[in-house]
C-alpha cells in the first residue's frame, strides 16, 4: 500500500469516527455541539480533498478506491446512530434507516454488478450527489441543533434529512432500474 496524501486523509477520516463518538457522548459542555459538528465537517472536507488530490496528483490507488467509500459510509452511519440515540422517535429513525438501508443495498448492487462486469450502469449519478450534499448538511445541522441567530438550524436539518431520504429512494430506484436488465438475465447466475 502506498501512503500518499489521499490515502492518509482517508485513514484520518476513519480515525475521526471514535473521536466523533467520544465527543458526542462526552458530558455536556458549552461548545459540545460546535465540536461534534466540526469533527463531522472536517471528515466531510477531508473526503472532498482526498478525492481531489488523488485525481490532481495522479495518486489513485486500489487501497484508496476501496477504503474511501467505506470511510464515508462508516462516518455517515455512525452519525445517524448517535443522532437517533439523541433524538428518540420515528422522525429521526425512519429517514436514518432509509438512508443507511439504501447505502447497504446500493453497495451490494455495485459489488454484484462489478462481479458480472457491468458496474458502469451503477456509477454515481447527479441525484446521488445532490442526495449526499443534503444528507451531509442535514447531519451537520442536526448535530449542531441549536438556533443560530434567527435560523432554526434543527428545523432546517430535519427538512434536509427528509429531502435526503426522498432523494435516497429516488436514486436507489434509478440504480435498480439501470441494473434491472443485468439482474433479471441468466448471465448473472
Amino acid at each position: 500500500m502506498n501512503w500518499n496524501i489521499p490515502n492518509i486523509l482517508t485513514v484520518f477520516r476513519i480515525v475521526l469516527i471514535p473521536v466523533f463518538v467520544v465527543a458526542f457522548y462526552w458530558p455536556e459542555f458549552s461548545w459540545k455541539h460546535i465540536l461534534t459538528t466540526s469533527i463531522f465537517f472536517v471528515a466531510g472536507i477531508s473526503d472532498w480533498f482526498d478525492g481531489y488530490l488523488a485525481r490532481r496528483l495522479k495518486q489513485q490507488s486500489a487501497f484508496g478506491t476501496f477504503l474511501d467509500p467505506v470511510a464515508d459510509k462508516l462516518m455517515v452511519a455512525v452519525a445517524f446512530v448517535v443522532l437517533v440515540s439523541a433524538h428518540h422517535g420515528p422522525w429521526m429513525a425512519i429517514p436514518s434507516a432509509i438512508i443507511i438501508g439504501r447505502e447497504i443495498a446500493v453497495s451490494a448492487l455495485r459489488e454484484w454488478m462489478a462481479n458480472v462486469g457491468d458496474n458502469n450502469k451503477v456509477a454515481v449519478s447527479m441525484v446521488g450527489k445532490v442526495k449526499t450534499t443534503a444528507q451531509m448538511l442535514s447531519i451537520g445541522m442536526l448535530l449542531f441543533y441549536k438556533p443560530l441567530w434567527i435560523f432554526p438550524i434543527a428545523a432546517i436539518g430535519y427538512g434536509l434529512l427528509y429531502l435526503a431520504a426522498i432523494l435516497t429512494l429516488w436514486s436507489m430506484v434509478c440504480y435498480l432500474k439501470a441494473a434491472w436488465p443485468a439482474l433479471t438475465s441468466d448471465k448473472g447466475n
